[in-house]
């Protein structure tokens, strides 16, 4: 078995789900020395109760120009734990069929070790080297979001860490925003009086058919994806929870949308009030909304997980990236992706980042898989791209 196909085993056996990615960060750390790294680890953990930082390494090269970054995050998602390898003989690296394999983003992390290896031990000049492995990527970036940027020296990133073949690339990712709405109505027996009472869960349903979900308009959709509420069968709900999210590749769209839920939510109490009060004598148009308010509150509360960004097309990041993938006859194409990683803080924090897909397939379940042929694919970009001039 060929030394990297070790490691990649090795790295699948640890459980490094989000904040638990101890093992992983110390085989790193331990690793990178050997490959003479100056290496260092901060204290991101301590900021969600993880056990690990992230890990930092810097190596000096033989070629003029800032160094250049390489990324790829350390932790899994569940069910992430007690995982194992299986080598196809087709190539195919597959898990054991009970968990994620991991290839999300221990592909990534082979890709680096090995491509930056590879042009250490062949003496091949190359560019000044810096690497994070970020941990919580998982979990809307977090490691990275609370990253000490002022100790970074390089201007161009390339992140390990999209789906698909090696030799495609994103230039741009969307702003993903969370929300969550409170609808709170009033409670009352849903048998005796179910008048008196306003229904928490009817106002959510009315606003979410109100909703367009799914694709909006190119670039942008909107999902609600959890509704909760009441506490018995035989009381008239008095609160619901529904959250949600909202993706787009402007971010001040993701922010009109944030508005433009409290408002649908709002304009369905207000109707659900205004109906009930309709069996109760004639109400007025300020009759309704003053009772809507009082006993028909809607809260949103929203959370900016990542901010939207594009790379210039004339990027040098760009054009490193083509230049490397020509003469390993990759495709070079670049596009953009609707997912988020740590290169939509790289980008925000002043980089010039682009995410390489790095041959991972089916993530974020038991089917994922990658292949061999990728895998050794990714190495040879990796090593062609620390000789870009």
């Amino acid at each position: 078995m060929a030394e990297w196909r070790e490691d990649f085993a090795k790295l699948v056996s640890f459980d490094s789900v989000s904040f638990r990615e101890r093992q992983t960060a110390d085989w790193l750390k331990e690793r990178l020395e050997q490959m003479g790294f100056t290496v260092w680890e901060d204290r991101a953990g301590e900021n969600y109760d993880g056990n690990a930082g992230n890990i930092f390494g810097r190596l000096d090269g033989e070629l003029p120009g800032a160094p250049l970054l390489f990324s790829a995050h350390m932790d899994v998602v569940e069910p992430g734990k007690k995982k194992k390898t299986v080598f196809e003989p087709n190539g195919m690296i597959r898990s054991a069929g009970n968990t994620v394999l991991g290839a999300d983003d221990i592909a990534g992390i082979i890709e680096i070790l090995y491509g930056i290896s590879y042009v250490i031990e062949h003496h091949i000049p190359h560019r000044a080297i810096e690497v994070v492995f970020p941990i919580g990527e998982e979990v809307y970036i977090k490691g990275s979001d609370v990253i000490d940027y002022s100790r970074l020296e390089a201007k161009e990133a390339y992140v390990l860490d999209m789906s698909g073949d090696v030799g495609v690339a994103a230039r741009k990712a969307p702003s993903i925003i969370s929300f969550r709405v409170e609808v709170h109505g009033k409670a009352s027996h849903a048998g005796f009086a179910p008048e008196a009472g306003v229904h928490a869960i009817q106002i959510a349903a009315k606003a979410i058919a109100g909703l367009t979900l799914g694709h909006l308009e190119e670039g942008t959709t909107l999902n609600i994806g959890m509704v909760e509420g009441g506490v018995a069968t035989n009381i008239v709900p008095e609160s619901c929870v529904c959250t949600g999210e909202i993706r787009s590749f402007r971010h001040e769209r993701a922010l009109e949308l944030v508005e433009e839920v409290q408002s649908i939510f709002e304009k369905a109490a207000s109707e659900t009030v205004a109906a009930s009060m309709s069996g109760n004598g004639e109400t007025t148009e300020s009759d309704t909304i003053a009772a809507s308010q009082n006993i028909a509150k809607i809260t949103v509360t929203h959370e900016v997980h990542m901010e939207a960004y594009e790379v210039p097309e004339d990027a040098g990041v760009i054009k490193h990236f083509k230049e490397a993938c020509e003469p390993l006859g990759l495709p070079g194409t670049v596009g953009d992706t609707f997912g988020g990683s740590d290169n939509n803080n790289f980008v925000q924090n002043g980089l010039e980042g682009l995410v390489l897909s790095c041959g991972m397939y089916r993530v974020h379940s038991v089917e994922e898989y990658t292949l061999e042929k990728e895998i050794e694919q990714g190495i040879a970009l990796v090593a062609q791209l620390l000789q870009s001039k």
